[in-house]
């Protein structure tokens, strides 16, 4: 098993039973957001990952991967990017339909966000089964932009979301098998 240097970090991370349905533990990393000290060696690990890899822009996946796209773009000197939910974002998009453990969605992003062949990091707060950063790699894709790679805070391992994801490079800070 890989090393996964943010392991320390998971007693930050509250777990919400029950929700958003009966059947799924949630983990809600608002709680590791909140606390200054985690929060900044959350961001400090995403870079010392990312820092080499020539990134011009970070792509946070709705709603929790904006904070850590944000924060990191910032340290980076990259630009951010948005993929949001149905009628969030007020200019032209391109969207992609998935499904999810607990339902199906849909996700959106501007048709402008990148330039061909940009570099793009996507960041979300987890990994669980794949389809919203499935998708999200389908949008990028469709606006030609060059994938250096994925990032998530947290990957529950057992869903093997990572099946979804092709050949990207994929780097987690905390993995629970």
């Amino acid at each position: 098993m890989a090393n996964f240097p943010g392991r320390q970090l998971e007693s930050k991370i509250r777990i919400v039973p029950d929700f958003p349905k009966e059947g799924i533990e949630f983990l809600d990393l608002t709680t590791l957001f909140k606390d200054a000290a985690a929060f900044k060696q959350v961001i400090d690990l995403l870079y010392d990952e990312y820092k080499d890899k020539e990134i011009e822009q970070v792509i946070g996946i709705e709603a929790r991967g904006f904070v850590a796209a944000s924060a990191l773009a910032y340290r980076l000197g990259a630009g951010v990017a948005l993929i949001r939910k149905p009628g969030k974002l007020p200019a032209e998009t391109i969207s992609c339909r998935y499904d999810l453990e607990y339902g199906s969605n849909e996700i959106h992003i501007h048709k402008d966000a990148l330039q061909k062949g940009e570099r793009v990091l996507l960041i979300d707060d987890l990994l669980a089964t794949g389809g919203t950063m499935a998708a999200s790699i389908n949008l990028v894709e469709q606006l030609e932009g060059e994938i250096a790679g994925i990032a998530f805070i947290v990957e529950l391992a057992f869903l093997d979301g990572r099946e979804k994801l092709g050949n990207y490079p994929i780097f987690t800070l905390i993995r629970r098998d």
